[in-house]
């Protein structure tokens, strides 16, 4: 389970000549209710591994509807603590990977130790933490580590060169590269840098290279996985969720493959 689970799903799929596609849904965006309807729906449609927010009042990486969807959650009153036991009682009803994308400040909340614990025995297997440095990792997190969870780490346009390989070196199931100079949201065209920067990318890790942020259109997800592994899908799946629309979600989906 964890890291390796996820790894080996990861790889299971690239060496089918497949690209990888890791949807990103809202945790109780529309009530608790919904989620395990969404997981299995966005799993039998072949996505690789599911990037499933948490709830937080002050997303720092979220563009305005992955916010929006934050704050329908909460309104719902839903907490790390609901989704980590829905997980629990519905990890059977599931194979693809699980990926909790939350913030610092809910783990602590939670406390590391029992956050850790809470993951392994709900079968989540992987983090991401876009406001966590690599500097703070081993500080804050060694529970997490013990349990064999993968840290997915975010690469940055910005970041020089040195970092990025410190950053492809130890991320652990995918390195996330982010393709805007901002924050989640839709995007019509990415910049002339971004085929080169994933190239480079795949240069310091052994580990599969996505794209994410402003990957809306199935044509996106095409363009982008030509240089890197495949791609992360957040608001537009979020979006489109919340307008009760599947079809086009199936349609990402199928970008990815052959």
């Amino acid at each position: 389970m964890g890291k390796e689970k996820l790894e080996q799903t990861l790889q299971a799929t690239l060496d089918k000549g497949d690209k990888l596609f890791v949807p990103y849904i809202m945790a109780g965006d529309g009530g608790l209710d919904v989620l395990t309807d969404r997981i299995a729906f966005l799993e039998e449609a072949g996505a690789s591994a599911i990037e499933l927010g948490i709830p937080f009042s002050d997303p720092v990486a979220d563009g305005p509807t992955i916010q929006a969807a934050g704050l329908r959650a909460l309104e719902h009153k839903v907490s790390l603590k609901d989704v980590l036991d829905l997980l629990k009682t519905t990890r059977n009803t599931r194979e693809i990977p699980i990926i909790l994308m939350t913030y610092v400040n809910p783990i602590i909340n939670f406390g590391t130790e029992a956050f850790a614990e809470a993951c392994e025995e709900s079968g989540v297997d992987g983090l991401i933490i876009p406001d966590l440095p690599m500097e703070e990792e081993d500080h804050i997190f060694p529970h997490v580590k013990e349990k064999g969870i993968a840290l997915i780490r975010l690469a940055a346009l910005t970041s020089p060169d040195d970092r990025l390989k410190q950053i492809g070196d130890r991320t652990e199931g995918f390195l996330y590269a982010v393709t805007v100079k901002g924050t989640t949201g839709a995007q019509a065209t990415f910049g002339e840098e971004v085929g080169p920067y994933i190239e480079k990318l795949k240069t310091f890790t052994s580990k599969p290279v996505l794209a994410g942020f402003g990957v809306t259109t199935p044509d996106h997800v095409r363009d982008l996985s030509q240089y890197g592994d495949g791609v992360v899908v957040g608001s537009k799946i979020v979006s489109d969720f919340h307008d009760g629309v599947t079809d086009t979600i199936r349609e990402l989906i199928q970008a990815s493959k052959g």
